[in-house]
């Protein structure tokens, strides 16, 4: 038996307001909370499903050098440019990694400046 991805850990300066955007993003709800200190959001069938949970640990000071994790996401239920204006909306901005817009996903960032990917392809919603 293989290991499969169970969840995703996240520092931040407010876990709570990213949970709040990824929870919009992602269609998440709270599953964890700890004195302010940690969000975990996941799927609304919880822990152990078929998508990983998020832990959104604070992190009062950024880590020394670039985070090594960041978060692809697929639309399910609308094209890319259609997602791409709902995550701008909530807060996302558009981040330059030195891309040359030839590719097929966007870069952007989180309201804390963590960077994720918006991929071209639609996926079926669990």
């Amino acid at each position: 038996m293989a290991c499969r991805i169970s969840e995703l850990v996240l520092g931040c300066r407010d876990p709570e307001a990213l949970a709040r955007f990824w929870c919009e993003v992602l269609d998440f709800v709270v599953l964890d909370r700890e004195d302010g200190e940690m969000v975990e959001i996941g799927p609304r069938e919880g822990f152990g499903g078929a998508q990983p949970t998020i832990i959104l640990s604070r992190r009062d000071e950024p880590e020394p050098g670039k985070s090594r994790l960041h978060i692809d996401v697929n639309a399910t239920d609308r094209d890319q440019d259609d997602e791409l204006e709902r995550l701008l909306a909530l807060g996302a901005r558009p981040a330059d990694i030195g891309q040359t817009g030839e590719e097929p996903w966007h870069v952007l960032a989180d309201p804390e400046g963590n960077e994720f990917c918006l991929l071209k392809a639609r996926l079926a919603a669990l």
